[in-house]
């Protein structure tokens, strides 16, 4: 099984730079500089398809393209780390284990758009990452690989590591934005947008982690060689982090469309359920994504249609897996208390929705819910994130896409798992 990403993660000191460069790291980056165009570099991000790997999997070539030439501001580039989703700690892998290959995306993709200084952004617990990429950086300034004239080029290019203060709504990427400029993270509304004005008004263009990561092994290979790694529309190999009651959980690198089920039970990857429980429900990408039943994941495949179709979204990667002991009335109680600690405010829908989610809840979890309590639920995701249909798109109440990320995982487990809520309104 090819792996792109996590090759050799296992290895010793393979988060330092001599180790990168002893196994080809860096020569993408230096030939995009040295011998490529930015023209060159888009066509082969768009002909690969790689598409965003933190959760609305736009892609990323094309975002590039939406960079203006003919402007006399600056242009920046962000690397988006503050993996804050629940269920989600792959980026955190990338991170501690390969720092050095996001470096060399950046690298690619700075140069694809003129940009001659970054960004990672990272999640504010995450110190120890936050010194490893720091120390990677300064390996890379004395290799010349980062700082002025790059690899002996006229081309100055540096990154700055900035931490969060443990905010879920700054992985948005206009909160992000806001954020680093020393604000409030609180989301911008669009238009414009940040590749025409982001930070400081300036164009910028906002990747995951995963996804710069992706981009040295594209250009090595070709972006044939990517697209059919995977399947139609969901190209390459992406990570999955795996939790929840399996027997190994962990980070799974397997090319797009592999089966869930092989995820779960193959002995290469989970190794089934733990304590032999059968499974009872999937979250497939993340905690703002529908969860779905056992029968619902049978024959699914982990690329963007096959979920989308399933009526969930791939997301984020984060598959949380639970067995036939889980109570989905606390599941549900548990990801709206989260939800409704981590809204920004800004927008009435979802700081008052979110906070009558969590009082209507607490009425299921204590005894003292009612019949009409379980209409009042799906009426309020409705006001905060609208109705969702994946197969004509959402269309939200709020600024950003937080409204959608409380509404969908609630309203599905209501629907999908009512008999449990009736049964706590006539147990009380």
């Amino acid at each position: 099984m090819t792996k792109m990403l996590t090759q050799f993660i296992e290895q010793e000191n393979c988060h330092t730079l001599d180790f990168y460069l002893k196994n080809g790291g860096y020569n993408q980056a230096k030939r995009a500089i040295l011998e490529m165009s930015a023209d060159e570099i888009i066509e082969i991000a768009k002909q690969s398809n790689l598409r965003g790997r933190g959760g609305a999997g736009f892609p990323a070539g094309m975002k590039w393209s939406f960079i203006p030439r003919d402007i006399d501001k600056p242009k920046y580039l962000i690397s988006n780390a503050d993996e804050g989703e629940p269920g989600t700690f792959k980026d955190r892998v990338l991170l501690s284990k390969n720092p050095h290959q996001m470096f060399d995306g950046m690298i690619i993709a700075a140069k694809a758009i003129d940009c001659h200084l970054a960004f990672v952004y990272i999640r504010g617990e995450f110190k120890k990452e936050a010194e490893i990429l720091e120390n990677a950086i300064a390996e890379a300034k004395e290799k010349n690989i980062l700082g002025k004239r790059i690899f002996g080029s006229d081309f100055d290019f540096d990154i700055v590591v900035h931490r969060g203060a443990g905010a879920y709504i700054c992985g948005e990427e206009t909160a992000l934005i806001e954020s680093i400029e020393g604000k409030r993270g609180q989301p911008r509304i669009k238009p414009p947008f940040p590749a025409i004005e982001g930070y400081l008004q300036c164009p910028t263009v906002v990747n995951n982690v995963e996804t710069f990561a992706a981009l040295p092994p594209i250009f090595e290979n070709g972006a044939q060689w990517f697209v059919d790694l995977g399947v139609e529309n969901s190209a390459g190999t992406k990570l999955f982090s795996i939790s929840g009651h399996v027997k190994n959980p962990g980070v799974f690198e397997v090319p797009m469309g592999t089966p869930l089920h092989d995820l779960i039970y193959n002995d290469e990857f989970c190794g089934g359920m733990k304590d032999d429980i059968p499974l009872k429900s999937v979250i497939p990408g993340g905690s703002s994504s529908p969860i779905l039943t056992a029968k619902e994941i049978d024959g699914l495949t982990m690329d963007y249609d096959a979920i989308q179709k399933a009526g969930s979204m791939l997301g984020s990667g984060a598959v949380i897996v639970m067995n036939e002991t889980t109570d989905m009335v606390q599941v549900c109680y548990n990801l709206a208390r989260f939800y409704a600690h981590e809204s920004c405010g800004q927008c009435t829908p979802c700081r008052e929705g979110t906070a009558w989610l969590i009082k209507i809840l607490k009425r299921f979890t204590s005894g003292g819910a009612r019949q009409e309590d379980i209409e009042l639920l799906l009426d309020i995701t409705d006001n905060i994130g609208g109705l969702v249909d994946f197969s004509q798109g959402s269309f939200g109440k709020t600024i950003c896409p937080f409204g959608e990320a409380v509404s969908w995982p609630v309203r599905a487990l209501v629907e999908k798992f009512l008999p449990e809520f009736e049964k706590r309104v006539q147990e009380k």
